[in-house]
């Protein structure tokens, strides 16, 4: 009996010392029998300075902080609770009740487990969830900015293509000409080609060749001295040549240049000096050429409307800049980008609601970038909620012809219409549309967010006949 007792303490010796977990064995009356050598390390105190003493007195001293021990006895069931050491490491202890047959109680046997370590590694880990977060964020931050130079989204592989091209060339003073639709955005390329050359800190001078009166071109673009005709101011002036000195003249709408201008173009182009009309003087300009048009040269050339020798001189570096319809996915980018631009402009706090996005991202927009822009400002300024809502049976003012053209059941804002005019008209659409899709004056207050009372009355302010309730 003695032998086989001295080996169960020995098996029990060894568990003891073996378990990751602390193991503490107590009797019925909460007196310490065993515990594990790891006491220690868990709770700050030898396990010979714990045995034979009781649990009450521990918990007092604060060794067991609560006791899991003193738990057990009083509930005689399985506990389970968590508790601080002296040093404020978190334990997780677990207290099995042990009965005779009698169903007395008779040992109590706790497991201790230090959570200090995993409490740590989790709330190092929810820091890194957020640092992660915070650093994408951060990288679609980023991102959105990558694809919006000078207030261009450039997303789109063609859209990448044309600006990639133009930053390599930029440092050049080679000519550009760039091609593309009204309102693509040529002017925005222009302007990054001269502020990504050395020439960035002298003059940027846009000229539209389309605004300037022919009798006017000669003297706007080479200047002239005084006394040159009637009316010259006194002390001459300079010609937007002239003043391109040392940076970057730009031409839009090149293809309007009268012939006669295109002839004097193209001698400063191969002398590189101006003579101001009514001088005798040549002067030295030393100046960088980039060009658009949204014409076809080539057919100007054959019809003999632009120089040929001209052509060839400007069309060095054609870059082609694709329309909206041919780069949706730059849509989404632009609308938020003139969204944001308008809402501080105008100090609301507008959004597009989903289907609205969707169905202005489907759009071909023949205005393009140009018409996008004056669209949103248009909802922005209009739009009779905070959440504008725009769908296929909805789209006021896409168009950009005084005659107005329908987009799938759109409806047209007259240009001379004022705000309060328009906002009626956009109303009343809402309204009509609801009335003819809902059955009670309460499905349209729903759909349309607005009160059943200020539908009914605005039902009645625009005689929409309506025998709903």
């Amino acid at each position: 009996m003695s032998e086989h007792y001295e080996s169960l303490m020995m098996e029990m010796e060894a568990i003891l010392d073996a378990s990751n977990d602390n193991i503490v064995i107590a009797d019925s009356d909460g007196i310490i029998l065993k515990a594990s050598k790891n006491c220690k390390e868990i709770y700050g105190y030898d396990s010979n300075s714990i045995i034979g003493k009781s649990a009450y007195e521990l918990e007092k001293q604060q060794v067991f902080s609560p006791s899991v021990t003193l738990a057990v006895i009083k509930k005689k069931k399985k506990v389970q609770l968590m508790q601080r050491n002296k040093d404020g490491g978190l334990i997780m202890a677990t207290g099995i009740p042990i009965f005779n047959k009698k169903g007395i109680l008779y040992r109590i046997v706790s497991f201790s487990h230090d959570l200090t370590e995993l409490k740590r590694l989790k709330e190092d880990y929810e820091h890194l969830q957020q640092q992660l977060k915070q650093y994408e964020v951060e990288i679609q931050q980023l991102k959105e900015k990558e694809i919006i130079r000078n207030g261009m989204v450039i997303k789109s592989k063609n859209m990448q293509h044309a600006w990639e091209l133009t930053e390599r060339v930029a440092a050049s003073d080679a000519n550009v000409v760039l091609l593309g639709e009204s309102g693509v955005g040529k002017t925005v390329f222009a302007r990054a080609l001269h502020q990504n050359s050395e020439r960035k800190a002298c003059p940027f001078i846009e000229v539209n060749c389309g605004a300037i009166p022919s009798s006017l071109f000669e003297s706007e673009m080479f200047g002239y001295e005084s006394g040159a005709f009637t009316g010259a101011n006194h002390r001459g002036r300079k010609g937007l040549i002239e003043q391109a000195d040392k940076g970057t003249l730009f031409l839009d709408e090149v293809g309007e240049l009268p012939l006669d201008i295109q002839t004097k173009l193209l001698k400063v182009l191969q002398e590189k000096q101006i003579t101001r009309l009514g001088g005798g003087k040549t002067k030295k300009i030393d100046f960088r050429l980039v060009v658009a048009t949204n014409q076809d040269l080539k057919a100007k050339v054959k019809n003999g409307t632009f120089r040929e020798d001209l052509f060839y001189r400007l069309y060095v570096i054609p870059i082609t800049i694709p329309p909206l319809r041919e780069r949706k996915e730059d849509i989404y980018s632009l609308l938020k980008m003139f969204l944001d631009r308008f809402n501080e402009q105008y100090y609301v706090q507008k959004s597009f609601n989903p289907k609205a996005i969707d169905y202005l991202s489907g759009y071909d927009w023949p205005g393009n970038v140009r018409e996008l822009e004056n669209f949103v400002e248009r909802l922005v300024v209009t739009s009779p909620t905070d959440i504008i809502h725009v769908n296929e049976d909805f789209s006021y003012g896409i168009h950009t012809s005084e005659t107005p053209v329908q987009h799938k059941n759109s409806i047209y804002l007259n240009q001379d219409l004022t705000l309060k005019e328009a906002l009626a008209e956009v109303e009343k659409h809402f309204l009509l549309k609801a009335a003819k899709e809902n059955k009670t004056t309460y499905d349209i207050a729903k759909e349309l967010e607005m009160s059943q009372a200020t539908v009914v009355r605005r039902l009645h302010k625009y005689q929409i006949n309506s025998k709903m309730n």
